[in-house]
């Protein structure tokens, strides 16, 4: 059973949901873009609009079994999980999602779910993550900045999320969100290329020296994007922790994380698992999304020269413990 950890999908039955409730949710507009719509959440820039491919499940399903992936991890899509707006709307909203989420899940067997939680709201998000996992889900995909931009993860404030994912023994997937809050990188199709990897590894990082990782381990925490460079500057941190030991060791948190191979590159996926350890890594693709690895991504595992039977664990046996499938 070869598993891809890391991908998005918008169930079609979400978007029609939307439409019809839009008037629930004042801090929400939908935006018309011509073929689609975007979201603007407490009157914040629009998103991009919803792309055919996070709708196209025959799509989907036909690039899968073209790869020989059997089964996709799927979270929804960030740009619309609105940590913007009040908790009491974050709440209706996050659950929304997660419904359509795991309906498409347990119709179909080549998906498993990750859900959504209000992030704005460490109550709020605690009580739907034990909403999510009652439900038979594997856990969450959360955003990088809660709150809207500037938020970290790290804010006390989430601490009752942290306890409740360690308790539940959550798989808590941490991924970029539509806004990285630095301006230079809207040109030359940077906000992709460089934009979503500085976002989570500044996010990380400071996961790292508050010690998230090691005080909530019963959390399976996943960072997406191959560590989003945080194994290349391990020394960097390194140094930085034995100026102030009060913080978090970034050496002993680090390998205590899961993370996906979208790294592109052979030598790079060879040597962030020699830092992080092969048997903490797991196919991932972000699929679909163009900046993901959509062209044979497991053809990266064999141009970087692991055996079998590391392939074997990263393919399968590491995501069907992780997720419990």
């Amino acid at each position: 059973m070869i598993i891809d950890c890391h991908a998005h999908l918008v169930p079609p039955a979400l978007l029609a949901e939307v439409q019809g409730r839009a008037a629930e949710f004042p801090a929400i507009r939908l935006v018309d873009q011509g073929g689609g719509f975007g979201f603007s959440f407490a009157g914040g820039k629009a998103t991009r609009p919803v792309s055919k491919p996070l709708q196209d499940i025959p799509g989907r399903t036909a690039w899968m079994a073209e790869n020989g992936i059997d089964r996709q991890v799927v979270g929804g899509w960030l740009d619309m999980f609105g940590y913007e707006i009040p908790a009491v709307q974050g709440v209706a909203w996050s659950r929304m999602i997660n419904q359509h989420l795991g309906a498409q899940a347990r119709d179909d067997a080549r998906f498993a779910a990750l859900g959504t939680v209000p992030l704005q709201d460490g109550v709020a998000a605690a009580e739907m993550l034990a909403e999510v996992m009652d439900a038979g889900l594997a856990g969450v995909m959360i955003g990088t900045q809660p709150k809207g931009v500037g938020g970290v993860l790290d804010d006390p404030a989430l601490n009752v999320f942290w306890e409740m994912a360690d308790r539940r023994g959550a798989v808590v997937l941490i991924h970029p969100v539509f806004e990285s809050g630095d301006n230079r990188v809207h040109d030359y199709g940077m906000a992709n290329a460089v934009g979503r990897v500085t976002d989570t590894m500044i996010a990380v990082a400071r996961l790292l020296y508050a010690g998230h990782p090691l005080r909530y381990a019963g959390a399976k925490i996943v960072c997406g994007i191959g560590g989003c460079a945080l194994p290349l500057i391990l020394g960097r941190l390194r140094t930085n922790y034995a100026l102030d030991t009060s913080m978090g060791d970034p050496d002993a948190n680090l390998r205590a994380m899961y993370f996906d191979t979208l790294l592109q590159d052979a030598g790079a996926l060879r040597y962030v698992a020699s830092v992080v350890g092969a048997e903490r890594m797991m196919l991932g693709t972000d699929s679909p999304f163009p900046i993901g690895d959509l062209r044979q991504p497991r053809r990266l595992l064999v141009d970087a020269g692991f055996d079998e039977a590391t392939r074997g664990a990263m393919e399968t046996g590491t995501a069907k413990a992780l997720f419990g499938m």
